[in-house]
């Protein structure tokens, strides 16, 4: 085993086909399939499951896979570090973010970061904040804001702030037009759009709906924020989100926003990272950046609807 062989399997897996990987990684691909197959010869085990639909790992492939890509990011580490000098701020640094959150927050560190440490090339993500901490726990970020405020098993996290969360759009009923607040059971029976059922805000708004008792009703699974947005905007269905959610939006194209209340649903927002690689100075200095920038946007009335966890959120 060898590092080409396990940046050749992390490709194939990535872009679950051999020929996507040898295009992109400028190899003929019978010859990336000798690699693996001595990969797998070397190991003893079957790495791949190969269909016309393309390849996926297998179990043993999994686990190779997580090993792999933290290996590959020490690598890099180490390649940067020895040429830089240890303890500089330079080199990649991914960091994932929810989709509510990308609005807000991602031009603000991207301008930051470039001023400040030009050294720094950032990766984002952005996603669904479920697949945000499977990309966390295979290697593939160094940090990432998830809805958590506790550690995990390899995961630290710092928590940072809790958030409000809204409703978006025109209920109707028993919710006056100019009211900014609304109680959650006058929403019982209100057509809502929201993320799939695996999703941590379709979760806790079951959770929440069901222990007041209210009715929740659901008319459509929708895993995109901009168009529950517009959906809401348009009188179709309201949603739920927090005000950030509407950061990047114009105020014209905005749907109407009230604080939901009696009860308020929160939910706490941690900065998150492995704990099973050591943390370069670049990663860090990201980090550091992060909570600075989140307590200046709360401070000035930029980000609303979030409380700061007092004293948590200090990088160390």
């Amino acid at each position: 085993m060898d590092i080409r062989q396990l940046r050749y399997f992390v490709s194939i897996v990535e872009y679950g086909s051999l020929g996507k990987a040898a295009e992109k990684l400028f190899v003929a691909q019978p010859s990336l399939s000798q690699q693996i197959a001595k990969l797998e010869g070397d190991l003893g085990v079957a790495l791949l499951v190969r269909s016309p639909q393309g390849v996926k790992p297998t179990a043993a492939g999994q686990a190779l896979y997580r090993h792999a890509r933290l290996v590959l990011r020490q690598m890099e580490q180490l390649r940067q570090e020895v040429r830089e000098g240890a303890g500089s701020e330079s080199g990649t640094v991914a960091v994932g973010f929810p989709t509510t959150m990308t609005s807000i927050l991602a031009v603000p560190l991207f301008e930051r970061i470039r001023a400040r440490y030009p050294g720094i090339r950032l990766q984002y993500i952005e996603t669904m904040s479920g697949f945000i901490n499977e990309l966390l726990a295979n290697g593939r970020l160094d940090l990432a804001i998830l809805f958590r405020e506790s550690n995990t098993t390899g995961i630290t996290a710092m928590p940072l702030f809790d958030e409000v969360l809204y409703l978006l759009g025109e209920p109707g009923g028993a919710v006056p037009s100019r009211a900014r607040t609304c109680s959650l059971a006058s929403l019982a029976g209100v057509p809502f759009v929201a993320p799939g059922v695996q999703n941590g805000l379709r979760l806790l708004l079951e959770r929440t709906f069901a222990r007041e008792e209210v009715p929740l009703n659901i008319v459509a699974d929708i895993d995109s924020l901009p168009t529950m947005i517009s959906l809401a905007q348009a009188g179709l269905a309201c949603t739920i989100l927090p005000a950030s959610a509407l950061a990047s939006r114009e105020p014209s194209s905005r749907p109407k926003m009230r604080r939901i209340v009696e009860p308020e649903i929160r939910r706490p927002a941690s900065l998150c990272w492995s704990n099973t690689s050591p943390v370069n100075s670049a990663a860090l200095a990201v980090r550091q950046t992060i909570v600075e920038l989140i307590g200046e946007l709360a401070a000035s009335g930029a980000w609303t609807g979030i409380t700061l966890r007092a004293g948590d959120a200090t990088p160390s």
